[in-house]
């Protein structure tokens, strides 16, 4: 009977890799061969710290030991909600991860106290930020800070931000490689705001508004006015009508559409206006409707027969976490 120890290294890689980091640095215990696989570079791209509150002394620690030039990818919670004597990551580990992970692409930081971080010492190779229940300074996003920093950044994720806002918005537009955004939660962002910061943000590829103040039908207007070569779309259906939904017919480049409910109104669309919509948009090739309760129902078939050149995605209620944005 096979055991462990008749593995290869590349199976036993394979299952570490599942393993939160607390238990891997355990593990490395057990034997000189498996001490030797914890240390693998492969092991250490991706590297999950939400499930700890993680003391400074110990991400330090990660940081010198396991994790340096082989990252690629970091998720770090924070101690917003433990009270005013609880630590914050500081400015010198953002520094330092910036210094030490020339590889880094992607962080995600939760439920940290971010005012004391300037944004400029976030690292410079990062393409995705993602920022979940996070605090951050006022003067984070504004357009008049340093049009230099994060010269590489693709992609931002602004889950329940507090403090972001128009300005911040339109401050957005000196991420020159900007083509992906994500609003949930935002509050402050007014429908004006959002008019006004997609005019010069006409670059973008892929918007996302869920769970925020902003009716369906003011952000689909402002994005047909704006961003005329956004390929995918995704927005909760509040205040969306079949008017609104028209505007984008005719979009040049829009591949994907996802509406999410579950709050519907009587001026919501019905699965017939939805199909004469979908039908004038000339690159649609996916069409995901959740939490609108059709799912096995006749909208479902209407749709999947009237667009057989599309994938027609109908599901219940999305998950509660929002990583499922990416």
């Amino acid at each position: 009977m096979a055991t462990l120890a008749d593995l290869p290294d590349s199976v036993l890689l394979e299952i570490f890799s599942y393993l939160p980091v607390r238990d891997r640095i355990r593990i490395s215990r057990v034997c000189h061969r498996w001490k030797r696989l914890v240390d693998d570079r492969w092991l250490w791209r991706h590297v999950d710290l939400t499930l700890y509150t993680m003391r400074p002394k110990v991400m330090w620690h990660l940081l010198r030991r396991y994790m340096a030039s082989r990252l690629c990818s970091l998720r770090v919670g924070g101690y917003l909600f433990s009270g005013s004597q609880a630590p914050r990551l500081s400015p010198a580990l953002m520094r330092a991860l910036g210094q030490k992970c020339p590889n880094l692409k992607r962080l995600c930081l939760h439920v940290a106290d971010l005012s004391m971080v300037p944004i400029t010492s976030l690292p410079c190779t990062l393409r995705t930020l993602e920022l979940h229940s996070c605090e951050i300074s006022m003067a984070w996003l504004l357009k008049e800070q340093d049009p230099t920093v994060l010269p590489l950044l693709e992609c931002i994720v602004l889950d329940r931000v507090p403090a972001f806002r128009d300005e911040h918005l339109q401050g957005l537009t000196r991420f020159r490689a900007l083509r992906s955004l994500v609003l949930g939660g935002t509050y402050r962002v007014t429908e004006t705001g959002l008019d006004a910061g997609l005019q010069e943000l006409g670059y973008l590829q892929r918007l996302e508004v869920l769970g925020c103040t902003l009716s369906a039908d003011s952000t689909l207007l402002a994005v047909s006015r704006h961003l005329r070569d956004v390929r995918k779309i995704r927005l909760t259906v509040r205040g969306l009508s079949a008017p609104g939904l028209s505007v984008l017919e005719g979009m040049p480049a829009l591949e994907s559409l996802c509406l999410l409910g579950p709050l519907i109104t009587p001026e919501m669309p019905s699965p017939a206006e939805i199909l004469s919509s979908c039908l004038a948009m000339p690159k649609l090739r996916v069409l995901e409707l959740q939490g609108l309760g059709w799912e096995d129902q006749e909208a479902e078939r209407i749709l999947c027969k009237g667009l057989p050149h599309c994938m027609v995605i109908v599901r219940a209620c999305p998950k509660e976490s929002m990583d499922w944005w990416m």
